[in-house]
């Protein structure tokens, strides 16, 4: 009966690790998705401040986020 507590104890504890592992790759994925983002929008921003048209600036901001996000607009839309 104690060994069979020890297995399963050791089993759970397994599949936890196994799960957190997973879930930090998740997490360390998502943040690098986010920071290339922000870098994205940021250069957008740039792009504007050199008194840029927007359509220009709106088109880099297209070509960087492909893939990164849902929208044409890197997952980030705004009123105007």
């Amino acid at each position: 009966m104690k060994k069979a507590l020890l297995v399963l104890v050791t089993l759970a504890l397994t599949v936890a690790v196994a799960i957190a592992a997973v879930t930090d790759k998740q997490t360390k994925d998502d943040i690098a998705r986010h920071r290339a983002i922000a870098t994205a929008h940021e250069a957008a921003a740039k792009c504007r401040e050199a008194g840029t048209v927007e359509e220009v600036c709106n088109a880099q901001l297209q070509a960087a986020c492909k893939g990164l996000a849902i929208g044409k607009f890197c997952g980030m839309k705004h009123q105007h």
